[in-house]
Protein backbone atom coordinates (compact mmCIF):
# COMPACT_ATOMS: atom_id res chain seq x y z
CA UNK A 1 0.00 0.00 0.00
CA UNK A 2 2.88 2.73 -0.58
CA UNK A 3 0.23 4.18 -2.82
CA UNK A 4 -1.34 5.71 0.19
CA UNK A 5 1.45 6.97 1.87
CA UNK A 6 2.00 10.13 -0.15
CA UNK A 7 -1.87 11.04 0.37
CA UNK A 8 -1.78 10.29 4.01
CA UNK A 9 1.50 12.70 4.53
CA UNK A 10 -0.16 14.86 2.54
CA UNK A 11 -3.78 14.76 4.59
CA UNK A 12 -1.37 15.33 7.97
CA UNK A 13 0.46 17.81 6.86
CA UNK A 14 -2.77 19.84 5.74
CA UNK A 15 -4.18 19.59 9.32
CA UNK A 16 -0.99 20.40 10.74
CA UNK A 17 -0.87 23.33 8.44
CA UNK A 18 -4.34 24.09 9.10
CA UNK A 19 -3.88 24.05 12.92
CA UNK A 20 -0.70 26.24 12.73
CA UNK A 21 -2.49 28.70 10.75
CA UNK A 22 -5.50 29.01 13.41
CA UNK A 23 -2.39 29.24 15.88
CA UNK A 24 -1.29 32.39 13.72
CA UNK A 25 -4.15 33.82 13.35
CA UNK A 26 -4.91 33.59 17.50
CA UNK A 27 -1.80 35.38 18.29
CA UNK A 28 -2.05 37.73 15.92
CA UNK A 29 -5.57 38.92 17.36
CA UNK A 30 -2.92 38.74 20.81
CA UNK A 31 -0.97 41.13 19.50
CA UNK A 32 -3.49 44.08 19.74
CA UNK A 33 -4.37 42.74 23.47
CA UNK A 34 -3.08 44.06 26.68
CA UNK A 35 0.67 43.29 27.01
CA UNK A 36 0.51 41.86 30.55
CA UNK A 37 -1.91 39.45 28.59
CA UNK A 38 0.01 38.30 25.84
CA UNK A 39 3.05 37.34 28.47
CA UNK A 40 0.76 35.29 30.32
CA UNK A 41 -1.00 33.49 27.43
CA UNK A 42 2.90 33.05 26.07
CA UNK A 43 4.09 31.57 29.16
CA UNK A 44 1.22 29.51 29.94
CA UNK A 45 1.90 27.81 26.44
CA UNK A 46 5.94 27.71 26.60
CA UNK A 47 5.24 26.21 30.16
CA UNK A 48 2.92 23.62 28.20
CA UNK A 49 5.33 22.96 25.52
CA UNK A 50 8.06 22.55 28.22
CA UNK A 51 5.99 19.68 30.13
CA UNK A 52 5.38 17.76 26.95
CA UNK A 53 8.86 17.54 26.40
CA UNK A 54 9.51 16.41 29.42
CA UNK A 55 11.47 19.48 30.13
CA UNK A 56 13.23 19.42 27.48
CA UNK A 57 12.31 22.47 25.73
CA UNK A 58 13.91 25.06 28.34
CA UNK A 59 17.10 24.15 27.21
CA UNK A 60 16.42 25.83 23.69
CA UNK A 61 15.43 28.61 24.85
CA UNK A 62 16.96 32.02 25.81
CA UNK A 63 17.47 32.81 29.58
CA UNK A 64 15.06 35.74 29.49
CA UNK A 65 12.54 33.75 28.16
CA UNK A 66 12.80 30.96 30.57
CA UNK A 67 13.05 33.50 33.11
CA UNK A 68 9.38 35.41 32.28
CA UNK A 69 7.79 31.69 31.28
CA UNK A 70 9.33 30.25 35.01
CA UNK A 71 11.05 27.68 33.39
CA UNK A 72 14.43 28.51 35.56
CA UNK A 73 15.73 25.39 36.37
CA UNK A 74 16.30 27.09 39.41
CA UNK A 75 12.52 28.11 40.16
CA UNK A 76 10.98 25.20 39.44
CA UNK A 77 9.58 22.84 41.85
CA UNK A 78 9.21 19.25 42.29
CA UNK A 79 5.84 17.69 41.05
Amino acid sequence: MRGAEPATAAAEGDAVGDDAAELVAQLRELAGADPADVRQVVAEVLTALDRVAGGALREHLPATIRADAGLDADTQTPH
